[in-house]
């Protein structure tokens, strides 16, 4: 009893550490993030994923950040610990009769929440009133009696009607799948996530790849790659995950005159056809997959995409009645919109992130340092950046417009580098200054004495 005591009270040690790690930055920013709001400092921590103890989840809600940080503030950090149950060693078990009045309210007002249908309970039933009925515990009994999901609709209560677009390029539909696990970095294994854009009138698979995130970059790198190499739709039409639902999304949207969809929220009916390619996925190509697909993300995705092109794309399609997606394809993309010569799709799925410049002249963007111009030391700025291919070069503007391409911070030529208290005027066109040669290590910090 006494080793149990004790094991939990490490795990909950753990725990409050974790979410002391989390939240106490974001109470207190580092420079870089100085000029950011919260909200947007919740929702980059919100977008990665963590080791959590105690748990396989290894992402962290926005609203969950929150009430940590209300926890630190209002009781520091044991506050932060999860709390042992007051209830501990004790039965749960709820008598029958309060069993069968929970389920028959819930089957009844399928629409109240769990703590609606508790309450319920207790104003009609003595017996039920005079019980603790944890929402959890009821949870699960509802559960497990079937009536917490909603009922079926009436066939004839929604005017649902077969669609589909006559061209190629019209309508692109895009969702996510849940897919089998990689090694990564050569030890660990980690999920993955199929992101998928596939075109309505063809079932061509516009672009698809394996991902070890949902997120918007993810998804991004995706449709950047579909508009590359089969055009650019009309519409996009996607679900209302925080991937879909993203600024930054409906901006590169704007900027290349596509119409972005969302689906009624429980609503999957509306894309069968990315449901149905998502169920020949799981039949057809991921029974077929060994562990040398598996040995890393790039093995999975050059593996998935020889089958989509070798063998998907190839077979006959009974809804575009025995044609193949590429014969389809090949019928219907006259009036495809080709990304011309002046349409720089680099630039347009650029990221963003603003930033304040540190004394050192440089900002962090996922750990890398960025060296700036002596002259925007304190300011805020916005880098605009390739999220795919780190370390790159960053674009970086102030005041409405780009005034310097930064890159990573090179600290051995920084070694012989002359300081001086000299400001230059910031111009759009300059670049950092080249390493001054001849300098002497026992030179540095004599900033106003001339190099002999």
């Amino acid at each position: 009893m006494k080793d149990d005591i004790e094991a939990r009270e490490r795990r909950a040690e753990e725990i409050g550490l974790f979410r002391y790690g989390l939240v106490n930055d974001l109470m207190r920013p580092d420079d870089d993030e100085a000029g950011l709001k919260l909200y947007e400092r919740l929702r980059a921590k919100a977008a990665r994923s963590y080791c959590i103890p105690g748990t396989k989840r290894t992402r962290v809600a926005v609203e969950t950040l929150r009430d940590w940080m209300r926890l630190l503030k209002e009781g520091g950090f044991d506050a932060l610990k999860p709390k042992p149950r007051k209830d501990l060693g004790s039965s749960h078990a709820i008598p029958q009769p309060v069993i069968d009045e929970l389920v028959e309210m819930k089957d009844q007002h399928r629409a109240y929440s769990v703590s609606m249908v508790i309450a319920e309970v207790k104003k009609k039933s003595a017996q039920a009133g005079a019980l603790e009925l944890p929402p959890s515990t009821v949870h699960r009994v509802l559960s497990r009696a079937g009536v917490m999901d909603k009922k079926p609709e009436d066939p004839t209560s929604k005017d649902r009607r077969h669609f589909a677009y006559e061209r190629a390029g019209e309508l692109s539909m895009s969702d996510v799948m849940h897919g089998p696990a990689v090694v990564v970095s050569g030890r660990r294994k980690q999920k993955t996530y199929l992101i998928c854009v596939i075109d309505d009138a063809t079932r061509v698979i516009t672009y698809a790849a394996f991902a070890l995130s949902e997120s918007a970059v993810a998804f991004l790198l995706v449709l950047r790659q579909a508009v590359m190499r089969r055009g650019i739709p009309l519409r996009l039409y996607v679900d209302n995950g925080s991937a879909f639902r993203s600024h930054h999304l409906a901006l590169v949207c704007a900027r290349l005159g596509i119409t972005l969809i969302h689906a009624r929220p429980y609503q999957p009916a509306g894309k069968g056809k990315q449901e149905r390619f998502f169920r020949t996925v799981r039949m057809r190509f991921l029974p077929t997959l060994g562990p040398s697909d598996l040995a890393s993300l790039e093995a999975l995705n050059r593996r998935f995409w020889a089958w989509v092109e070798g063998e998907y794309h190839q077979s006959p399609h009974r809804g575009l009645d025995g044609t193949t997606p590429l014969d389809a394809w090949a019928m219907r993309a006259g009036e495809v919109r080709v990304p011309g010569p002046d349409l720089d799709l680099r630039e347009m799925f650029l990221f963003e992130q603003k930033r304040k410049v540190h004394k050192d002249r440089t900002i962090s963007l996922d750990g890398i340092a960025y060296e700036l111009d002596a002259a925007l030391v304190g300011e805020i700025v916005t880098a605009r950046f390739d999220p795919a291919k780190k370390g790159a070069p960053v674009d970086i503007w102030h005041g409405g417009r780009k005034v310097q391409t930064a890159r990573v911070v090179d600290a051995y030529a920084n070694c012989f580098v002359k300081r001086n208290n000299e400001t230059r005027a910031l111009d759009a066109d300059t670049q950092p200054s080249a390493p001054a040669p001849g300098l002497r290590l026992r030179d540095l910090g004599k900033d106003d004495e001339e190099t002999p």
